[in-house]
């Protein structure tokens, strides 16, 4: 249990990039290297925090208009691109053109304005492809911070310093300061977001209303009298350190709270009758094999590897979470050539596989304690289409345990209560006084 636990810690063993099965490769993440941000058309070069002089730049120089900006989630890719085709190709091909002046008598008074936007496909293809990556990101980042048991930090309230897993002090500010910010699990950037809101209350400024007080003792009577122990939810500041502002493109999460799923229900007439459905292949967890099919693919499992995951799911009575939970630890201790069964680690994965076929390591699981832990519901391989087509029947679980007897209730008793109640005498009373 011991080298379970220091395996769980230990930081080399970590996935931080997105890893995918091999029907369906993932693009290799793009290095971060100048994050200087170049005009479209010419050698001019900004940095990071001048996009405004950019895009300034851009406007009064080349006429270029780039519409949403602040929707794009990687401005400098973004940029990128485009000055590449704009080098290929007529900036016309691609932009609408907006003509000014266009009741001047004189062509030369007139002006020509490009705007650059969604409407193309191209545009909208990057967008969104630029956000997927983004979203990446920020999953991993987020599932990095809540397996992370390094985190150490002072409540901002009382000074109490905690140690070990973020969700703890967030419970604490919760429970002892009434201070709410939603679920940890939600969160990411959290120690970014805490020295936001730290530097918030150093500066005597309400989380809540954002006013100012003249010393630290009126600020905290203040927030407690008016019950402002919370941030303010309309401040967009906040938004980076939340998941679900990254979730969809050109969204927020008020917008995303407040869209009507009726929308998708019968009334949506939309004509499906092109769609063409794709075999989708589910892949072996201890080899290369792909099989179309879930059975198939168990079958495999239990015949070639004699590892028999639906006898697993019976003999534990796993439910689907926990399955899920159960794949991922074992496509994680494979993917990092480590036996699960003994912890004991190997060069490459042909190694592993014949270190486990001879000690018969394959069907032994370690305490359910080691695998059965939230980290697990992550997918390690993004595109595991054997997690959407596990099992969760109850009939298999109830079959395999003994049936309950049912007891019947003693009715002799309860008509014995029923003649002495009060109720009944009640009724007699009345009854005698009419």
């Amino acid at each position: 249990m011991a080298e379970a636990s220091a395996h769980q810690q230990d930081v080399s063993d970590c996935i931080l990039e997105p890893l995918s099965l091999p029907e369906s490769p993932g693009r290799e993440p793009v290095p971060v290297q100048d994050l200087s941000l170049p005009c479209m058309f010419c050698a001019q070069i900004y940095r990071e925090a001048e996009k405004d002089t950019l895009l300034k730049h851009m406007i009064i120089q080349h006429k270029l208009v780039v519409a949403d900006v602040k929707l794009i989630a990687n401005f400098r890719s973004y940029a990128l691109y485009w000055k590449k085709r704009f080098s290929e190709h007529p900036i016309t091909e691609f932009c609408s053109v907006i003509r000014t002046n266009s009741e001047a008598p004189e062509a030369d008074q007139q002006e020509n304005y490009f705007l650059l936007c969604d409407v193309l496909p191209e545009d909208r293809v990057l967008r969104e492809e630029l956000q997927q990556e983004r979203l990446r990101t920020v999953l991993e980042q987020q599932q990095h911070e809540r397996s992370d048991s390094s985190f150490q930090r002072l409540c901002m309230f009382c000074n109490e310093e905690f140690k070990g897993n973020r969700s703890i002090l967030f419970n604490h500010m919760n429970e002892e300061h009434s201070f709410n910010v939603g679920l940890a699990d939600n969160l990411v950037y959290c120690n970014e977001f805490l020295d936001l809101l730290q530097r918030k209350l150093d500066n005597l400024q309400c989380l809540y209303c954002e006013k100012s007080f003249r010393d630290k003792n009126t600020l905290k009577d203040h927030m407690r009298k008016k019950q402002h122990r919370r941030i303010k939810a309309k401040n967009q500041e906040y938004d980076r350190f939340y998941i679900i502002n990254y979730l969809e493109l050109g969204k927020s999460w008020e917008e995303v709270q407040s869209e009507d799923d009726r929308e998708l229900g019968d009334n949506n007439e939309e004509d499906w009758s092109d769609w063409e459905e794709h075999p989708v292949f589910a892949v072996c967890l201890f080899c290369e094999k792909q099989e179309d099919s879930t059975e198939n693919l168990l079958s495999h499992m239990k015949d070639i590897h004699q590892f028999d995951l639906h006898k697993i799911k019976v003999q534990l009575g796993l439910k689907f979470y926990q399955q899920v939970k159960l794949v991922n630890f074992i496509r994680r201790q494979i993917h990092q050539c480590r036996c699960h069964g003994c912890q004991e680690k190997f060069q490459s994965k042909t190694e592993l596989i014949t270190h486990m076929e001879k000690e018969n390591h394959i069907s032994v699981l370690p305490e359910r304690s080691v695998w059965d832990q939230p980290q697990y519901y992550f997918p390690t391989y993004e595109n595991d289409s054997l997690l959407c087509n596990l099992s969760d029947s109850e009939e298999e679980l109830t079959a395999h345990n003994e049936e309950i007897p049912v007891i019947g209730e003693d009715l002799s008793r309860l008509e014995a209560l029923r003649q002495t109640s009060v109720l009944n005498q009640l009724v007699c009373n009345n009854i005698l006084r009419q």
